[in-house]
């Protein structure tokens, strides 16, 4: 009987290696961001193991498999490939929830047998304890959730009422906006928030693309092939194979370091915005239906923004994993630091989203929440 196994990486000769097999069903994915979609789908539960490469390009093996446990896949067995293991290393490994090492000469039928012996044992050596790492909302952190949220939702209800008529009047179409954002742990959930453009205005984001603000010129003028590699006539670096199609590691990490220049969408006197949209996005009147989110336990009042699909897919390096192990939120770090001062880098961005998933705590929230009253009134919506 053959296995299934979820292979993470991309090298092209490991990835033969394993194919090769006829025991093994391989079921393959380039990054993290594409691995926790996968581990959400039917298909996952007829996996048999997932094994990652050491080192994937923008992503180190070891720290993506401690993340890839909050999917609660702790009956699955893990295994990092392409690495050099001491004994040491390996006993290393268990405590992160790491079956096994192998390096690059590993012989694929010791792979199966490996697998097999875990599974007859739960997927893992009794060894190991397993630690949960999914983030749970502490009970005072969501008791004051629900009590800002709900007087909140209470005292404004007038307010809503009146722009909710403002927005029908000016353009037609629902008041309000549902999309699918990303949260806490890479969970996608339905995310409210009153309409502030014209219906239709996602279909015309691609024309808009050179007006985003966190664009830049080397992400807007992608070259078709590795200039290095054109220059010496051969490959300058291991290739990989990537989509089906073999690129060199140095050129494959510089497209990523450009697709990820451009990840956040900010368009500045954007003009698919509506009079009264503008109004409401300044204001963040917009942001209010978010209270029933945070209501339902989606969201916090406190936390990193929850981002689109197509934003979320572009950040699975572990710089970016941080910020998804933090509550999501109504406001947070960047909305109060960064607010009416001008456009916001990548990297300052990941810096506070990262600072506040590493310092969070209901003294810093109560702080942040004051200074979300102030930037309100500042000239930039954020």
């Amino acid at each position: 009987m053959g296995m299934k196994l979820l292979y993470i990486g991309n090298h092209k000769d490991t990835i033969h290696k394993v194919k090769e097999h006829s025991e093994l069903e391989v079921e393959l994915v380039d990054n993290g961001f594409t691995a926790y979609k996968y581990l959400n789908s039917k298909e996952s539960k007829a996996l048999d193991a997932i094994v990652a490469e050491t080192n994937i390009p923008g992503v180190n093996g070891e720290e993506l498999v401690r993340h890839l446990r909050i999917k609660k896949t702790s009956n699955i067995p893990y295994l990092l490939i392409n690495g050099t293991f001491s004994q040491q290393d390996k006993e290393r490994l268990l405590k992160q929830g790491i079956a096994d090492g192998y390096g690059a000469d590993f012989n694929p039928t010791d792979l199966i047998e490996r697998i097999g012996f875990l599974k007859a044992y739960g997927g893992l050596p009794v060894s190991y304890q397993h630690k949960e790492t999914e983030y749970k909302m502490p009970i005072v952190k969501r008791l004051f959730d629900i009590l800002v949220a709900g007087t909140a939702l209470l005292a404004i209800s007038p307010i809503l009422l009146l722009v909710v008529i403002a927005i029908r009047l000016e353009s037609k179409g629902k008041v309000y906006y549902i999309s699918k954002r990303v949260g806490t742990g890479y969970r996608v959930f339905d995310f409210y928030k009153l309409r502030s453009m014209y219906t239709g205005a996602d279909a015309k984001l691609k024309d808009l693309k050179h007006l985003n603000q966190y664009s830049t010129p080397a992400a807007e003028e992608e070259e078709e092939e590795c200039q290095e590699c054109k220059k010496l006539g051969h490959a300058c670096s291991p290739i990989l194979l990537v989509d089906g199609g073999e690129i060199c590691e140095s050129f494959y990490q510089k497209k990523r370091r450009e697709k990820n220049a451009s990840a956040f969408i900010k368009i500045k006197d954007d003009p698919r915005i509506t009079k009264v949209g503008k109004f409401i996005r300044n204001t963040s009147i917009d942001e209010l239906p978010q209270l029933i989110n945070v209501i339902k336990g989606d969201m916090s009042i406190v936390g990193n923004r929850p981002l689109p699909l197509y934003e979320a897919e572009q950040l699975t390096s572990d710089q970016w994993i941080l910020r998804f192990m933090a509550p999501a939120g109504i406001t947070g770090l960047w909305q109060t630091k960064k607010r009416g001062k001008g456009s916001m880098s990548d990297e300052e961005r990941k810096s506070l989203d990262n600072e506040y998933a590493l310092n969070y705590s209901i003294l810093n929230d109560i702080k942040i929440i004051l200074l979300t009253v102030p930037a309100l009134f500042q000239k930039e919506n954020v």
